[in-house]
């Protein structure tokens, strides 16, 4: 008799993590509810992944071997490929699930029909030093729709997402998006159904330098320019890849307008998209809209890249001077001009 197919199967990618991955798989054992299984798909590790792997002794762990190293997307592929449950939970090896992420994200798909896929924030951890998400607010659908227009909000780590759907995806990840794999499946999943959010925090994001997030900034920052343009692709033409590439590095980055020019380029962009899409979240996606607006152009200011009248001059007419009173520009318009002020010629 065929046995029944687990509730969650939860898929992972793994390629020389052996320093992380036992921690990360004793988090998923340690769940509260536990009906699942981990399908691991190794991308041909050259250190002791699969030892650790072999250690494990739990059956509902399964290890399939890729034939050749093709990236995360093609192992996260494969993995699904061998997974059989009705749920499909993300999880990358080197992060740390709380134990009651199952049984909570499974409560909120009960809960809302119309949701295909939840995540939740993260406690990012660095060494001995933890930060709270940068979106700890963002849980409403129609608000997650608005964001993913200018970037990725969502951790792969806090998925959980309904098979059928998952399924439906082909392929389940797409290597042409490598580093921004899951954005392109956020986006492509979004046909589905709606995508959710809990607002606490069900998994400790560990940032390290192996971490992709830091080792491959610049190729994450092209592919997600990648996804974007392909959304963007009817509203701006020709010059979606471009509009997309300053929203990749200034607004989900935070890398600092080189000058006002791009400042006010960016505002341009983002104005655009509140015309075309910010009808899916009133009032959230203008006030949005403007706080991200000013903590660019914050940035550019407090390097020195260009003064504070030519930020005024850049400023679209959607960035509200009531929210760059609510953050530290006076200061950072002094470390601004003192930097301008000593640099040569």
């Amino acid at each position: 008799m065929t046995p029944a197919p687990p509730t969650i199967s939860v898929v992972m990618a793994a390629y020389n993590g052996a320093a992380f991955l036992r921690e990360t798989i004793d988090s998923v054992l340690a769940q509260t509810m536990p009906d699942f299984e981990i399908v691991v798909a190794d991308d041909c590790s050259t250190d002791d992944t699969l030892a650790v792997l072999a250690s494990i002794d739990d059956p509902r762990l399964r290890v399939v071997r890729a034939a050749r190293h093709g990236g995360p997307a093609a192992a996260r592929t494969l993995a699904m490929a061998h997974a059989s449950g009705r749920f499909v939970a993300g999880l990358d090896q080197d992060d740390i699930c709380r134990p009651d992420r199952f049984a909570r994200q499974l409560a909120y798909l009960d809960d809302h029909p119309d949701v295909v896929l939840v995540t939740s924030t993260i406690e990012m951890v660095d060494g001995k030093t933890t930060r709270r998400d940068p979106y700890p607010d963002l849980v409403d659908p129609g608000e997650i729709d608005w964001t993913m227009e200018l970037l990725n909000p969502l951790a792969w780590s806090t998925t959980l997402m309904r098979g059928e759907a998952a399924r439906a995806l082909m392929p389940f990840e797409r290597d042409a998006y490598r580093f921004a794999e899951d954005f392109d499946l956020y986006v492509r999943i979004r046909a589905h159904g709606r995508i959710g959010r809990i607002a606490e925090p069900l998994v400790r994001y560990r940032m390290h330098a192996g971490g992709a997030s830091q080792a491959h900034e610049a190729a994450m920052i092209a592919s997600a320019a990648g996804v974007l343009a392909d959304r963007h692709a009817a509203l701006f033409g020709a010059e979606a890849l471009p509009a997309a590439m300053l929203l990749s590095r200034h607004a989900a980055s935070g890398h600092a307008p080189p000058d006002a020019a791009t400042l006010a380029r960016c505002g341009e962009i983002i104005a655009a998209l509140l015309k075309a899409h910010g009808a899916c979240a009133p009032g959230f996606a203008e006030r949005s809209a403007s706080q991200l607006w000013w903590r660019m152009a914050r940035s550019g200011v407090r390097t020195g890249r260009y003064s504070v009248v030519a930020m005024a001059r850049a400023r679209p007419a959607f960035a509200r001077f009531g929210d760059a009173l609510r953050m530290a520009m006076l200061r950072d318009i002094m470390i601004g001009a003192a930097r301008r002020a000593g640099t040569p010629g």
